[in-house]
């Protein structure tokens, strides 16, 4: 029986382990473009890589360096010289502006005091035509400062309101947000004085007959000032009586459902002593004081009479 011969064939060699990233190897180990290296061995080879050899192209190699030495030296000697001018220019700007700053503070001050000569006339003038009822006038008229009891009322917006979005709201009376608005604050205040409150303010500011809520955009604004939340409202008068009349009153009950609904953070307290500053100068357009009797009446004028 004849044996077959054994089997000679040798085994391939293992993979290499970087079989997978030839195309990596590849890139690693011919960085440099064939064709560069071809075109470097020519120009090696003619002579032309080498440093000019000619009188002539040597000249033109200095000259080249002088001009480019040329240029840094005459960079570098204007940035030096114009250096001190923007310095000076510089100095100049900001003493102007300080001297600006200065002049509008100045003004800010005058205004300041013409407001307060301004005030202090009206009260005075209010005091002499009002007689015996010149304290009470100026008080009503918000033209004084006042304190005595009274309540406290927060309004805020709901926790977590977004303070960038929301339209103001509709037939209804509410939106989907919970953010106070403008006829919010008007509500709440009509109804305190509708309650019996003597003089409110909102946030420090003193609400008078010719005072307006209004609002730009998000924000809440009393006789053109903005306003941030929480809004805080001082009312004075009895304070039990008060608090209890607005809470009965309609727009108690709004305000309470903006609470219920919306959860606009509210809150009633009845204080001892509430402090309300004097309205800012008054400017009346269309109201004149009526005159002695010189027998033609006030609707000659078409103005009306205070």
């Amino acid at each position: 029986m004849s044996q077959q011969p054994p089997d000679r064939s040798t085994a391939s060699p293992p993979a290499r382990p970087d079989a997978s990233m030839s195309l990596l190897t590849n890139v690693m180990d011919h960085s440099l473009d064939d064709g560069y290296a071809e075109a470097t061995a020519k120009r090696k080879a003619d002579g032309s890589a080498a440093m000019p050899r000619t009188l002539k192209a040597k000249l033109g190699l200095a000259a080249c360096l002088v001009l480019a030495a040329l240029v840094v030296t005459l960079g570098a000697a204007e940035a030096r010289v114009s250096a001190p001018v923007l310095a000076k220019e510089r100095e100049e700007l900001i003493e102007r502006i300080d001297t600006e700053a200065s002049a509008a503070d100045k003004l800010e001050s005058q205004v300041d005091k013409a407001r307060d000569d301004v005030g202090e006339r009206q009260r005075k003038a209010l005091e002499k035509h009002g007689g015996d009822q010149g304290q009470l006038v100026a008080l009503l008229s918000g033209a004084t400062a006042v304190r005595g009891p009274g309540v406290k009322l927060v309004v805020d917006d709901a926790k977590g309101t977004d303070q960038g979005g929301g339209g103001p709201r509709e037939t209804t009376g509410f939106t989907d947000t919970g953010r106070v608005r403008d006829r919010d604050m008007q509500r709440v205040v009509n109804g305190l004085w509708q309650s019996g409150a003597e003089a409110i303010s909102i946030n420090g500011q003193r609400l008078t007959a010719l005072s307006a809520i209004r609002a730009a955009g998000d924000a809440i604004l009393v006789d053109n000032k903005p306003l941030v939340p929480p809004y805080t409202v001082l009312a004075v008068g009895d304070g039990k009586r008060l608090s209890t009349a607005f809470e009965d009153s309609a727009d108690g009950q709004y305000l309470r459902a903006l609470k219920d609904t919306f959860d606009i953070r509210t809150g009633m307290s009845v204080q001892d002593e509430v402090r309300l500053p004097a309205a800012p100068s008054l400017i009346v357009r269309t109201a004149e004081p009526k005159a002695a009797d010189t027998g033609s009446g006030a609707a000659d004028t078409g103005k009306g009479t205070s």
